[in-house]
Parts: C-alpha cells; structure tokens; sequence
C-alpha cells in the first residue's frame, strides 16, 4: 500500500504534545512512518511536498523532516498536468498547496493522510475524487488489527 502523508502530518509530532488528540495523531504518524521504515507500507513523496520541507522556517524541523522524507520510495514530480489538476481543486475550495499536494498523490498512492480537518472535509466533498482522504490517527485504528 502506498501512503502520502501530507505537511501538516509530517509536522504533528513536532506540535504541542499536551492536547491528548495531538499527542494520538503524533503517535500514530510515528507508528505509519515506523510501518513504512519496515517496508510493510511504502512512502510517497512529491516536489510540492519536498518545497514545503525546505521552506520550514526552523532549520532543525526542516532537517528532521527531509530525513523522514528519505523513506520515500518515490518522489512525485510537479508536471503541468498536476497544477491543472491542482486548479480544479482550488476552484472547489482547497487551498493552494492542499491542492497541489492532493493532486500530486491523486493516482499514486492509496491513501492521502493529513491532520488537518478543514482540508480533509473539504476535500471528502468534492465529487468523484478518486482518493480516500484521511487522518492518520482514524485510519490506523481502519488498519491495523
């Protein structure tokens, strides 16, 4: 199964961990990143995602998360296809790298992670979409036995 996690998931464990929901969320992108180190899911990547890991104003982050980006097996390029894709997506209401993000994934993994709600609900709306969106936390608790 391939997974993408998004920035805001990558970027959970680093978030206050005193919020018994953040602390679950942080735990459970921790155990998916674990999983995929061991190779019983694969990681996916993309430039728009590799972007926003270079762009972290807190170096040490940046640094902690493009080592988590190295158990990627791949890597999506941004094509013109996918900012075309991606426009569709922000006409339904996402933002611009949500939609960038979600339509690098769209046709490379099987499922698209991410902790942000507002995102997730806007992105479960749009028809047809051919992706499940998740959080991390709830789709563990859908996998594992």
């Amino acid at each position: 199964m391939k997974l993408y996690l998004d920035n805001c998931c990558l970027n959970r464990p680093f978030d206050d961990q005193s919020d018994p929901r953040i602390h679950l969320e942080a735990e459970a992108v921790k155990t998916i990143l674990s999983l995929c180190e061991e190779g019983t899911w694969a990681l996916v990547s993309s430039d728009v995602l590799a972007f926003e890991i270079n762009n972290a104003p807190d170096m040490q982050r940046s640094n902690i998360l493009q080592l988590m980006s190295k158990l990627s097996v791949e890597s999506i390029p941004l094509t013109e296809a996918i900012r075309q894709q991606a426009n569709v997506y922000a006409a339904a209401g996402l933002q611009t790298f949500d939609a960038l993000h979600l339509a690098s994934a769209e046709g490379k993994v099987d499922i698209f992670l991410t902790t942000d709600d507002k995102f997730r609900k806007k992105a479960q709306q749009i028809p047809g979409l051919p992706l499940k969106v998740a959080n991390p936390l709830l789709w563990l608790e859908e996998v594992l036995p």
